[in-house]
């Protein structure tokens, strides 16, 4: 008696080996990618970067009441640096402004892990440009990580550059 139901069609031979390849490779991939964050994570942890990012928005926003100041006013201000001494360890310590940051109208909180400044230069050209720095230590070790953004006689800043980043 023949068979009713029809023989299923085979897989292709290569269909199989491409199945086989894939269900190694998402294990593989997802080990490389752990090994990637694992290795990241501890070359820059997290709470590191979150209060790195402290300096990288307080230094922009320093720059840009900078520049709200001199717009309502006609001169860049030099204020800081605050506090006198680089925060260490990734202690927070309170904010008290000098008199030139009140006037800016820079207010990053009441407690802050690194220490800002404005300084102002004339260039070559005899025009002011403005550097806003955020400097800090949080692992502690004497290394001093600093943040800067430029502001130059137009308006224009520059992106945050950092230096020793991960200190």
């Amino acid at each position: 008696m023949e068979n009713p139901v029809p023989d299923k069609p085979r897989m292709a031979t290569w269909k199989k080996v491409a199945l086989g390849a894939a269900v190694l490779a998402v294990p593989c991939l997802m080990a490389v990618a752990g090994g990637a964050f694992y290795f990241i994570s501890r070359r820059f942890p997290v709470q590191d970067q979150a209060l790195n990012q402290e300096a990288r928005v307080n230094v922009l926003r320093l720059c840009g009441d900078v520049q709200s100041y001199r717009d309502e006013h006609g001169v860049f201000l030099a204020a800081g640096p605050v506090p006198k001494e680089v925060p260490r360890g990734g202690r927070a310590v309170p904010f008290e402004p000098d008199e030139n940051l009140k006037l800016i109208g820079f207010a990053p909180g009441e407690r802050i892990r690194y220490q800002y400044q404005v300084l102002v230069q004339e260039t070559p050209l005899g025009e002011a440009e403005v550097t806003c720095y955020a400097r800090g230590d949080l692992d502690g070790d004497g290394q001093v990580s600093v943040f800067r953004v430029t502001l130059d006689a137009n308006g224009m800043t520059s992106p945050v550059t950092a230096e020793r980043e991960e200190e």
